[in-house]
């Protein structure tokens, strides 16, 4: 392997390390900003952070259904988790991080399963609107 050859692959690694620690990051801040005031302490029933029984049969529904019925809100969790801005991006770091934190193993979604989740919100849409 030639030195030109060993910086880059020693930068690209450097660069994906970078890259999943600022996502683990977001999804933190977003956990902080936003999450915390209700899966912090269980308002409403919420899975508290952390709380590995709640949160197991939730995290058993698999990464695009909680985050797509998550997302356009569920129960008495607002659509977004109250933040009208919030991408499903933001919102699906958040929730990977929530989840690892309570006994889940999800990584950040990538372009593949953003698609499913957004798919899946459209359903969720569809499902909620024949019901009103």
């Amino acid at each position: 392997m030639t030195l030109k050859s060993t910086l880059f692959a020693l930068s690209s690694f450097l660069g994906i390390a970078i890259a999943g620690s600022a996502l683990a990051q977001s999804g933190e801040n977003t956990y902080k900003q936003v999450c915390a005031s209700c899966h912090g302490a269980g308002v409403l029933n919420a899975p508290k952070f952390g709380d590995k029984a709640k949160w197991a049969p939730l995290i058993a529904e698999g990464q695009v259904t909680l985050t797509a019925h998550g997302y356009v809100g569920v129960r008495a969790m607002p659509p977004k988790g109250g933040n009208p801005n919030l991408s499903i991006e933001g919102f699906a770091d958040a929730l990977v991080y929530m989840v690892n934190n309570s006994g889940g193993k999800w990584t950040s979604p990538n372009a593949q399963t953003i698609a499913a989740i957004n798919k899946e919100v459209e359903a969720r849409k569809a499902g909620l609107n024949k019901k009103q």
